[in-house]
């Protein structure tokens, strides 16, 4: 039974060898170790703040960043709006010049047309004049008594001639 009663001088110097650790680690060890556990939880609140501030600048950006993809997609919107405006008017000026030079060619060949037509009518009536003349010529040359005779005679006279 002494193994489970303890000594009373075994007991006196374990507690005077607890007391003595006991006052130098209060008096060295814990400041030390206190300061150290200070400084580590005040670095994790530190870390957490930086990184709220992080997460609410991320924030931002991210909302910054919306802004400007919106903006972007407006200012492509409107650059392809003004393109296509811009093909239209050059479509729609590209046809009214067509059309323009489509109607002054038609205008050009008109006149060409009723000139050429005009320099056949005169034509025409120039070689007419000299057919008239040609045969009253031959009609005054001869002289027919008989009225019958002579409109036989320009009967055949109307007949040789050859029209060009």
């Amino acid at each position: 039974m002494d193994l489970l009663t303890p000594d009373p001088g075994l007991i006196f110097w374990t507690l005077l060898a607890f007391l003595v650790v006991f006052f130098i680690l209060a008096k060295y060890a814990w400041p030390s170790i206190l300061s150290g556990l200070k400084a580590r939880e005040q670095g994790i609140a530190d870390a957490i703040t930086s990184a709220e501030k992080v997460k609410a600048e991320m924030a931002t950006l991210k909302s910054e960043n919306e802004a400007l993809l919106t903006k972007a997609r407006e200012e492509r919107a409107a650059m392809i709006k003004e393109a296509k405006e811009t093909a239209d008017k050059m479509i729609a000026d590209a046809k009214d010049k067509a059309k323009s030079e489509y109607d002054r060619i038609v205008a050009d060949a008109q006149v060409a047309i009723n000139q050429q037509k005009n320099a056949a009518l005169t034509d025409v009536k120039n070689q007419v004049g000299s057919l008239v003349i040609e045969v009253s010529e031959k009609i005054l040359r001869k002289e027919l008594a008989d009225k019958s005779q002579q409109e036989k005679y320009i009967q055949q006279l109307a007949g040789d001639i050859k029209l060009n």
